[in-house]
């Protein structure tokens, strides 16, 4: 009968190598679709840097996981989105920041249980993360998962990425491009009213070099002065002594109106 017939080798040996993606898609497709991860409140201050931005804490998104999961962040470039495995271990040579991005398009940092996320937040709690804040381990490859520099000014796309056991059960989307800020080179800056600017400096530089002469005049003038060079011999004479006479007294007493 039609379905008692042996399978062929060939078709075996084919099923086999499609399990494994077949169990992998499936598990990628059960995992829940959360909110992407954000920037942190503007009212902070330096979200970004030359090398740096920060995030907020996924607080109360992954809810329904047990406390022991392990929580990473994903941060890739735009190009490694659309096909990012989830599968691939944080710290294996395609997850590890000293070579990014050169050949490993996406590193995994700030891992932590689900414990130091607790949900809700307490209220006037800061929970925020700063990534590309560890500069000792930026080249040092025994440790990968280094939450490092960031090397350039972006964009990057970052995501959170929950791990059971090295096998990922929950994740949140990625987020907006985020760039960072670069350094304005002296040839960019407009040359608008830029001869102004240069005869204020120079009037400015000419004042203060005046100010210094001076000030410079001032100071050797007094000095010249407390050394007995300026009016007068510098000495003070002893000026002469009172003398003051003495007066004796003479009591004047009332006379008799007999003597008188």
């Amino acid at each position: 009968r039609p379905h008692s017939r042996p399978w062929h080798p060939g078709a075996r040996t084919m099923f086999l190598l499609l399990l494994p993606l077949l169990a992998m898609a499936h598990g990628l497709d059960e995992l829940p679709h959360k909110p992407k991860p954000s920037m942190a409140s503007s009212t902070l201050g330096g979200l970004t840097t030359s090398s740096t931005f920060t995030l907020e804490q996924p607080r109360c998104i992954f809810t329904d996981l047990q406390d022991d999961v392990v929580i990473w962040l994903v941060v890739a470039v735009p190009e490694a989105v659309r096909n990012f495995n989830n599968s691939v271990r944080p710290g294996s040579p395609e997850r590890q920041f000293q070579k990014f991005p050169t050949s490993a398009l996406a590193y995994m940092t700030l891992n932590t249980t689900l414990l130091n996320y607790p949900c809700p937040k307490p209220p006037g709690e800061i929970t925020v993360l700063r990534v590309g804040s560890e500069t000792s381990c930026a080249e040092d490859n025994t440790r990968p998962t280094c939450n490092g520099p960031l090397p350039g000014p972006g964009p990057y796309q970052v995501k959170f990425l929950a791990l059971m056991d090295s096998d990922p059960v929950a994740e949140t989307a990625w987020s907006d491009p985020i760039t960072l800020r670069t350094a304005r080179q002296l040839s960019s800056i407009p040359a608008t009213g830029s001869g102004r600017s240069a005869g204020m400096i120079a009037l400015t530089s000419i004042l203060s070099i005046l100010f210094a002469v001076l000030l410079a005049v001032l100071v050797a003038m007094l000095v010249f002065c407390g050394s007995n060079a300026c009016g007068g011999s510098g000495s003070f004479s002893k000026p002469e002594a009172v003398t003051v006479r003495r007066y004796n007294t003479h009591h004047v007493y009332d006379q008799p109106a007999a003597r008188l």
